[in-house]
């Protein structure tokens, strides 16, 4: 279990996340949810220790993120920023690699070949792992990137904004292959995300931000409700059932 207590980030005298308290249980999808400057990415960030915390705590497992060691973390979490750029040029098996290094130290073992080619078949990568990754599509390049945090066989992922830059059908597709990752290997995964939809239909919690705040946190059922997605957004949001899921309609 991911535990965030009173979590507080401050630049200056913004305060972009305000005392957030909440629990992320094992397994299945959470994605988090909220309008523009809610503070999701920075949430995200101080669990996954990529930004310091002015305030609270976050433990992994009973972890405490701040007081464990880098290494140890990393075999526990992998974490998926938004702005993936590389410096250098590599293929999609170099890339695809880099996620056993908190495992080898850099130095591959048969087993961490294993794990690299595993992971690059189930993201149907295999076919083009020797190109290099600036040769890529948007969603093969996306795809690589998913195959280096499966790589680094960790129970929790955390991706911020993985649908970033991607078309309808590479969203559809990339949101399929995060409930199968959740699924088939158990793995608990963590998400921002802006649409509610997406996140209506795929996860099994939502974490609805707004201000720096929690504003809610429950099942898709729970969150998509009028009254409710009122709160998070300030706009009135009509909800639709289609074969099962609740969909948030919003453009008219």
């Amino acid at each position: 279990m991911i535990q965030v207590s009173g979590v507080t980030k401050r630049y200056g005298t913004q305060t972009v996340v305000d005392e957030v308290t909440c629990s992320i249980a094992d397994g299945g999808i959470t994605s988090i949810i909220g309008p523009n400057g809610a503070g999701k990415s920075t949430l995200l960030s101080m669990i996954s220790r990529l930004l310091p915390l002015d305030a609270g705590s976050v433990s992994v497992d009973g972890l405490d993120v701040v007081a464990t060691p880098g290494r140890d973390l990393a075999r526990r979490m992998a974490i998926l920023r938004q702005d993936n750029q590389l410096t250098v040029r590599l293929t999609v098996r170099d890339l695809v690699g880099f996620g056993r290094y908190p495992h080898n130290g850099g130095r591959p073992t048969t087993e961490d070949k294993g794990h690299i080619e595993r992971a690059m078949e189930y993201l149907d990568l295999t076919a083009l792992a020797d190109k290099f990754v600036d040769e890529l599509s948007g969603g093969q390049r996306q795809r690589a990137f998913i195959a280096m945090v499966l790589a680094q066989d960790t129970d929790y992922l955390l991706l911020d904004e993985p649908l970033n830059n991607l078309d309808m059908k590479h969203s559809v597709e990339m949101m399929r292959l995060l409930r199968r990752l959740a699924d088939d290997f158990g793995k608990t995964v963590v998400l921002v995300i802006h649409d509610i939809n997406f996140a209506s239909c795929y996860s099994d919690n939502i974490i609805a931000m707004a201000d720096g705040r929690l504003l809610h946190q429950g099942t898709p059922e729970q969150i998509m409700r009028p009254e409710v997605l009122q709160d998070i957004y300030e706009i009135d949001i009509r909800i639709e059932d289609i074969e099962g899921n609740r969909i948030g309609v919003y453009f008219a």
